[in-house]
């Protein structure tokens, strides 16, 4: 399989990795990874209106906001993202260069 790759400034060969999911249960809902994203991947929902997830009572019990993947597509790659999550709740992996 053939990734996307890129070239830095610096001429340096750089793949981007992709966010793809988000561990929902470990999510504090703090925002930090919206506020860092520039291109609006990110949105916050109230863990009521999760469907996801059925089975954990406890969690269903929490109360608040979780992050949730609005546009994965959108996503440029750049791992912003995970770098500021404290929780560690975002997966990444790189991206098959389309036929």
């Amino acid at each position: 399989m053939t990734v996307i790759t890129g070239i830095t400034r610096g001429g340096v060969e750089w793949t981007p990795s992709f966010v793809i999911t988000i561990d929902q249960e470990r999510c504090i809902g703090c925002g930090r990874c919206y506020k860092v994203c520039p291109r609006e991947v990110f949105t916050l929902i109230d863990r009521d209106d999760l469907d996801t997830i059925e089975d954990d009572d406890d969690f269903d019990d929490a109360p608040g906001m979780v992050m949730h993947l609005a546009d994965a597509l959108d996503c440029i790659g750049c791992a912003a993202c995970s770098r500021v999550c404290p929780k560690g709740c975002l997966s990444h992996q790189p991206s098959a260069v389309a036929a």
